[in-house]
């Protein structure tokens, strides 16, 4: 199983997409719609029948971006790097 710090490595941001939102693995698919969805009650299954270029460990990542920014992790945490 992956560390929350590997699966933070899956989310990047690029100023050219989406405003610089964090973003997964580079793809125009945001953090916050996968959060989105999730809160929606849509299962992580039915999320990647949707999204056949997602893998299980996005969604992990998503949840493990937003637990560091819930808990204020240094920036050094929480840091998207840039594509």
């Amino acid at each position: 199983m992956k560390t929350e710090h590997e699966l933070l490595e899956r989310i990047t941001a690029r100023p050219d997409v989406f405003g610089g939102k964090p973003i997964i693995r580079d793809m125009r698919i945001s953090v916050e719609l996968i959060l989105s969805l999730l809160s929606q009650g849509v299962t992580p299954a039915a999320i990647l029948d949707d999204y056949p270029d997602l893998e299980p460990e996005d969604i992990r990542a998503c949840n493990a971006y937003a637990r560091a920014v819930v808990a204020g992790d240094t920036l050094d945490a929480v840091a998207v790097r840039s594509a």
